[in-house]
C-alpha cells in the first residue's frame, strides 16, 4: 500500500539547522553509510560513515548546493538509472533481530533537470514509502528523513528502490541499529509487521536527537516538535514545561526512552482539552504510544491532575500519572487504533481535575509483511542470476517476487503458493538476452516452474540433472551451445513443448521426452549431432550412450569381469588339486629322499661285486655264493 511523501512521516523530518549529537546502542549491530560517498567520514556529531557500499548498482552524485547540509553524509546521493534496470537494492548482512532503519532523501537539483522523481522504497519485500512527483519546496530543497522498525531473519536487509517511469530513484544516507526485540509490543503486533513513522512528536522541546542535537537515543530516534501539531483551539491555551531534575524510570528495556523526552511536557490554562491533528494514510492500523511525567512541582499527590485519553473520539482510558509513578518519573502506555477510515487521527486530553498533561506522542502505521518468495527459490534465483550473468539492465535485485505492488524481476512471472503464505517462480523468460554463462544446478529449487524459456543466447555446459519437474510444461533452450546428454529428470515433467534444437547435445534420448511428440506435444531435437536413440536420429551404439557407457555396456562389462573371474579361479582350483596329486614330484620329503640315497648305494654295491665275480669266473676262478658268511 502506497504511503505519499506529502504525508505526516515524511514532512515532520525536514531538515533544520543541526547541533551536535552524541549516539550510544545497547546492542552491537550498526550501519551508517554515507550514499555516494567513496571514503569514509566523521561527522559534526562524532559518527563515523562508511563509504557506500552493499547497493547493487547506480550512479554517483552530489547535491547542487552542498554548503546548506551542515552533515557530510547529506552531500551526496546515490541514484539509480533505467540501465541499472527497475529494481535496485542495499543488502546489508545483519544478524537475526530487531531493526531501526532510516533513510535520508534529497533532491537539491542534482542532476540539473528540476524534475524530482517518483519512485517506491520497500524493506524485506514489503512497501513502506512512496514518493511522488512533484515534491514539495522544502523536501525539494532540505531533504527528509524517513524511518521504520522491521524485523530482519534471513541474515540480510534488503532496501530496495523501484523506478516509477523513467525517474532514478535515489537516497541520500542510510542509518541501520539492532534494537531491543521486544521493543514497541514486538510480542503483541508480531514479527510478521513493520512499524512505518508517522510522527514522533516531543512536547514541549525544539526538534531534537540523532541527526538535529546533541541528545542521546540508545535507538537512533529523532523528536520533532509538537507546536506545529496542535488544533487551532488548543494552540493558544498551550504551554510548556521543563525540568532539568532527574527523571526516573528511563532509558529502561525493551525501549530505552531517553531521559529528554520526559524533562519536558506541554500542558493547558483555563481548564481547556489539549488536542492534537495528525495526518495519516486511511485504511490502516496505527500504534499510538503516549509518555507522561509529572515534572509540575506542585502536583503533590495523585487526584490533583486527571484527564481522559481519547483517540478520534473513542475514550482510552482515564490517565492519573502521579498516581501511577508519582512525580518526575517516566510513565509511558500505547493503543492501537484499527482500521482508520479517515486521513486524520485525533487525539484529545480531557481534563477532569487538573489540566492534562503530555510529554511526547508517537504514531507507527502497522504495516503487515508482504508475501515474500520462497526462500529455497529465492536462493535458486540468485544462483541463476550469478551463473547465468543476467545484465543490470534487467534489475535482478532484492526478492525475485515482492513486494507484490510491484512488478516481479523483468522475465519472471510469481504466484502464491498453493496455501497463499508464500510466492513461488511460475515463469521464467530470458530468451535472446545476450546471456553467456550456463544454467545452475540449482535451477532444481524451482519446484513450481511451469515455463522457461532460455533460448537464443549463448549458454554452455550442461543441462542439470535436475532439471524438470512435474510443473514443468514448457521448455526452450534452443539456439544456444549446450553439450552432453539430455537429463533423465525430465522424463518425469509433464511436457508439451521441447525445443532443444541447435545445440550440441549428445547420446540417447529419454523415451518419455521423446513421447512428448508422439502425443500431441511439440518437440524439435535437430541440430544436436550427437543424440541418437529415436525415429528421426541415428541409432546409438550399443555399448555407449550419452557420452559415456550405456546401462547395457556397463552390465556386459561387469558379466566379461565376472566370467572371467570365475575362469582363473577355477584354473587355480584345478591346478592345487593336480598338484596334491603329484606332491612329491615337485618337492619329496627329507626322509623319502634319505631312504632312496640309501638304496641308491646298495645297488651300486652290489653291481661292483657281480662284476668283480664275472671277472673272475673268466679267468677260471671258483665262484663263491653271494649270501655265504
Amino acid at each position: 500500500m502506497p504511503f505519499s511523501p506529502s504525508s505526516f512521516f515524511l514532512s515532520i523530518f525536514s531538515i533544520f539547522l543541526l547541533l551536535p549529537l552524541s549516539l550510544s546502542s545497547p546492542f552491537n549491530t550498526s550501519f551508517f553509510i554515507d550514499c555516494g560517498s567513496p571514503e569514509s567520514s566523521t561527522d559534526v556529531f562524532n559518527r563515523t560513515w562508511l563509504p557506500d557500499q552493499f547497493y547493487s548498482g547506480g550512479s554517483t552524485a552530489v547535491v547542487s548546493e552542498p554548503l546548506r547540509f551542515h552533515l557530510v553524509a547529506e552531500k551526496t546521493v546515490r541514484y539509480f538509472p533505467l540501465s541499472f534496470g527497475k529494481k535496485n537494492c542495499y543488502v546489508l548482512p545483519l544478524p537475526t533481530g530487531r531493526y531501526y532503519i532510516r533513510t535520508f532523501t534529497v533532491y537539491d537539483n542534482y542532476d540539473g533537470k528540476s524534475h524530482s522523481p517518483s519512485f517506491d522504497v520497500s524493506v524485506e519485500g514489503t512497501l513502506v514509502f512512496s514518493w511522488r512527483s512533484p515534491w514539495p519546496e522544502n523536501l525539494l530543497r532540505d531533504g527528509s528523513y524517513s524511518d521504520l522498525f522491521a524485523f530482519i531473519g534471513d541474515g540480510e536487509l534488503d532496501l530496495c528502490f523501484y523506478s516509477i517511469a523513467t525517474d532514478p530513484p535515489i537516497v541520500g544516507s542510510l542509518e541501520v541499529l539492532q534494537v531491543d526485540p521486544s521493543s514497541y509490543d514486538a510480542d503483541g503486533t508480531g514479527r510478521d509487521v513493520l512499524l512505518v513513522n508517522y510522527g514522533r512528536l516531543t512536547c514541549g522541546s525544539d526538534q531534537w536527537g540523532p541527526g538535529f542535537t546533541n541528545d542521546t537515543d540508545s535507538f537512533g530516534r529523532s523528536w520533532q516538535s509538537d507546536e506545529d501539531f496542535r488544533s487551532d483551539e488548543t494552540k493558544p491555551l498551550a504551554r510548556s514545561l521543563s525540568t532539568v531534575k532527574k527523571i526516573k524510570g528511563v532509558d529502561q528495556p525493551p525501549n530505552y526512552f531517553p531521559v529528554k523526552l520526559y524533562q519536558t511536557a506541554v500542558t493547558v490554562s483555563e481548564g481547556g482539552p489539549l488536542v492534537y491533528e495528525l495526518e495519516v494514510d486511511a485504511k490502516l492500523d496505527y500504534l499510538l504510544w503516549f509518555h507522561f511525567s509529572e515534572i509540575d512541582s506542585t502536583v503533590k499527590k495523585g487526584g490533583e491532575r486527571v484527564f481522559d485519553l481519547v483517540v478520534n473520539e473513542e475514550k482510552v482510558r482515564r490517565v492519573d500519572v502521579f498516581n501511577e509513578v508519582g512525580g518526575f518519573a517516566a510513565y509511558s502506555l500505547n493503543y492501537t487504533v484499527k482500521n482508520l477510515s479517515s486521513t486524520t487521527l485525533t487525539v484529545k486530553l480531557s481534563p477532569i481535575s487538573g489540566a492534562p498533561i503530555i510529554s511526547g506522542l508517537e504514531t507507527y502505521a502497522i504495516v503487515p509483511a508482504d508475501m515474500a518468495t520462497v526462500p529455497e527459490q529465492k536462493t535458486a534465483m540468485k544462483a541463476l542470476k550469478e551463473s547465468l550473468r543476467v545484465p543490470d539492465r534487467m534489475g535482478w535485485n532484492g526478492d525475485p517476487c515482492a513486494p507484490t505492488s510491484w512488478d516481479a524481476w523483468e522475465g519472471v512471472a510469481c504466484r502464491p503458493n498453493p496455501q497463499g503464505s508464500a510466492l513461488v517462480i511460475f515463469q521464467i523468460d530470458l530468451g535472446s538476452q545476450g546471456l553467456k554463462g550456463f544454467i545452475s544446478e540449482q535451477i532444481s529449487l524451482l519446484t513450481n516452474l511451469n515455463s522457461l524459456n532460455l533460448s537464443s543466447n549463448s549458454l554452455t555446459g550442461p543441462l542439470p540433472s535436475g532439471l524438470g519437474h512435474k510443473s514443468l510444461v514448457s521448455l526452450d533452450l534452443s539456439n544456444n551451445q549446450l553439450t552432453g546428454p539430455i537429463p533423465e529428470s525430465l522424463s518425469t515433467s509433464s511436457l508439451k513443448l521441447v525445443l532443444l534444437n541447435g545445440n550440441e547435445l549428445q547420446g540417447k534420448v529419454p523415451e518419455e521426452v521423446y513421447s512428448v511428440g508422439v502425443h500431441g506435444g511439440i518437440i524439435d531435437l535437430s541440430g544436436n549431432k550427437g543424440l541418437c536413440g529415436v525415429p528421426s536420429l541415428p541409432s546409438c551404439p550399443l555399448l555407449w550412450e550419452n557420452g559415456h557407457l550405456s546401462k547395457g555396456g556397463k552390465i556386459a562389462i561387469a558379466v566379461s569381469c565376472v566370467v572371467v573371474l570365475v575362469l582363473v579361479l577355477l584354473f587355480i582350483y584345478l591346478c592345487c588339486i593336480w598338484r596334491g596329486r603329484h606332491d612329491y614330484d615337485f618337492a619329496p620329503p627329507t626322509d623319502l629322499t634319505s631312504l632312496a640315497a640309501k638304496r641308491n648305494r646298495y645297488q651300486r654295491q652290489k653291481s661292483l661285486m657281480l662284476l668283480e665275480m664275472e671277472s673272475q669266473h673268466a679267468k677260471g676262478m671258483p665262484t663263491l655264493p653271494l649270501n655265504s658268511q
